[in-house]
Formats: structure tokens, sequence, C-alpha cells
């Protein structure tokens, strides 16, 4: 079935994206992820509807791992350089941490990996931070953190391969 969406006023996109903040906060992502949607239907090139879109999203990675590439097609919307580093380092942190929660075999190696990625895009936000904006430090603190305190997150040990005895 296919219904025609309704518009918002281009007035209450604003009020709209406060909402959506709020349902984030409830644990209501695909919730917030509508709101946003509706919000940039209105105003397309808002930043601050892409960023909280963008969170929703990385909030469902939980649920639904295909999501991801939704994450990355949003985050080529963020027009600011220093954003756009910093929700990339924001996509693979929330990446590994979805890993870890959902138990996947072997996940401490691969969510090491996205947590040292995130690491590196936030070094590089960090590098052209605004002033009076430490939220990448405070980003790659908590990664360090909890690569430190969790001793399944370590590089993946490259098993020595036996050579194929041939007849």
């Amino acid at each position: 079935m296919e219904f025609t969406f309704k518009h918002l006023s281009p007035e209450a996109v604003a009020r709209a994206i406060e909402k959506a903040e709020r349902y984030r906060l409830l644990n209501e992502p695909g919730e917030a992820e509508s709101i946003c949607l509706d919000a940039l239907e209105v105003d397309p090139t808002n930043q601050h509807a892409v960023a909280t879109l963008l969170l929703a999203i990385t909030d469902q990675f939980d649920h639904d791992p295909r999501i991801v590439a939704h994450a990355w097609d949003t985050l080529a919307r963020i027009a600011d350089e220093y954003e756009r580093l910093y929700y990339t380092g924001i996509i693979f942190e929330r990446r590994a941490k979805a890993l870890l929660r959902n138990g996947t075999p072997r996940g401490g190696s691969r969510a090491y990996e996205w947590l040292r990625e995130a690491m590196e895009w936030y070094e590089r936000a960090e590098a052209i931070r605004p002033p009076n904006n430490d939220d990448a430090l405070l980003r790659w603190n908590t990664c360090a953190r909890l690569i430190m305190r969790d001793r399944n997150l370590a590089p993946a040990v490259e098993e020595p391969a036996e050579p194929l005895l041939l007849e």
C-alpha cells in the first residue's frame, strides 16, 4: 500500500527537529528518522536535521546492519568538513559498539579495528575543530577507554598458514 506523505510547513521544521531529538533520547530512533526525513523534505540542506538523521540511523545499527549504507549516504549530505570528519568517526564507533552488543563471534578484533578507525577520524576532526569544541577529543577518549577496558578488543592475530602439500 502506498501513501502520499503530508508536508511540514517551513516554519515547523525547527520544532520537528527538536521532537526528533527527543525521540532519540526516548530510544525511538525510527520515529526520529521519520521526522528528520519530513524536515529534510521541506529544507533539504538543514544541517541540524541531517546530523540528527545520521545519529538516528546509527542508533539502529544493532537491529539492522544493512542500514550502515544509509548512514554513509547521509554523511555525504554534511557540508562542514569538521562535522563530516567527526560523524565519520561516529559511524565507525557505533558500528563497533553494535557489533560488541550483538556478541558476534570473533567480533572483538573487527570492533577493535573499527574503534581505531573512529579514533583516526576523530584525530582528523580535532586538527580542524572550531574554538571551544572538544567533541572529537571526548569521543577519542571514549574509544580509548573502551579498548583499554575490554581485553577482547585487540588486533586480529594472523595465524601462520600451513603450506599445501602437493604430491
